[in-house]
């Protein structure tokens, strides 16, 4: 298996999900990128290791990396509580569905980026965007998606959340 490289946005306002995920072998690149960013915590950003419950850690394992700087309290419980919950179970509904093995559940490591939004306020919708986003993510990575030939297709309309022309 190569590197998969996914993305995934879900949600409307500032309780959207943007996710980026990088699925590979343990023993290859991502091993090396998944442990130098757990070893390597920055101000604001703190890469942790995400769980289903304390003690159960997802699998494959997941490095939950966060996108946006910590910005006081209710940001840090949406980001590590609701994101990190929402990531934990879009990454076993993944597993479930068959986008990711069994098999490589036990033998990949997967490190998701995460966007919360410091105006993120609805801990519900965080949650069901950012599991929704990561088993996105992961199924676009599996697919290879989007082709060059889509990404060519919308050059001439690019927008996001943050800029519409």
């Amino acid at each position: 298996m190569t590197t998969q490289i996914g993305e995934s946005f879900v949600g409307e306002g500032a309780d959207a999900a943007h996710v980026n995920t990088v699925l590979g072998q343990t023993g290859g690149p991502v091993e090396t990128a998944w442990v130098t960013a757990l070893a390597t915590p920055r101000a604001g950003h703190t890469p942790f290791v995400a769980t289903l419950q304390p003690g159960v850690a997802v699998r494959p394992h997941t490095l939950f990396v966060n996108k946006a700087a910590i910005d006081g309290a209710r940001h840090a419980g949406l980001t590590w509580g609701a994101a990190q919950a929402g990531v934990a179970a879009g990454v076993m509904d993944a597993v479930a569905d068959g986008v990711v093995s069994e098999d490589d559940a036990a033998t990949h490591l997967l490190i998701a980026a995460v966007w919360v939004n410091p105006d993120a306020t609805d801990e519900t919708a965080v949650f069901a965007n950012n599991r929704a986003a990561t088993r996105e993510a992961l199924r676009a990575g599996r697919a290879g998606a989007p082709s060059v030939e889509d990404a060519l297709a919308v050059r001439d309309t690019t927008h996001n959340a943050f800029y519409r022309p």
